[in-house]
């Protein structure tokens, strides 16, 4: 199971110079409920909703998104190994629920501080 960061959802969205792998698409994607918030904002704010709507909502329709439940915030307010911003702590603690939960979870992000974070907790990365 993959764990899909917004850095790679957007990048996808908005054909940035770097891309994901078609391969990425084809495994099992999950994410945080987050990621739809981070996803549409970002779209919001570059005023792409209308050329982009459509993109999103098959996008995010390919990803089980977890839902912040009490579990996942009470970890996101425990200490990391390394330092991480709030948000990158939601995600974390999202993969770590899964784990808890018996699930293997590789994170596929572009994000090096969120990369950093996951290395800390021994999580896999996605090779992108």
């Amino acid at each position: 199971m993959i764990y899909l960061d917004t850095s790679v959802a957007l990048a996808q969205l908005l054909a940035e110079d770097r891309e994901p792998p078609a391969s990425l698409w084809r495994d099992p994607l999950v994410s945080s409920r987050l990621l739809e918030y981070e996803v549409w904002t970002r779209i919001h704010a570059l005023r792409l909703g209308r050329t982009h709507g459509d993109d999103v909502r098959a996008l995010l329709g390919r990803v089980a998104l977890i839902e912040m439940a009490p579990p996942v915030l009470a970890r996101a307010l425990e200490p990391f190994p390394t330092p991480v911003r709030t948000l990158d702590a939601l995600h974390l603690a999202s993969i770590e629920f899964l784990r808890a939960h018996g699930q293997v979870v590789k994170l596929a992000s572009y994000d090096e501080r969120l990369i950093d974070g996951a290395r800390g907790l021994r999580i896999p990365i996605y090779k992108l």
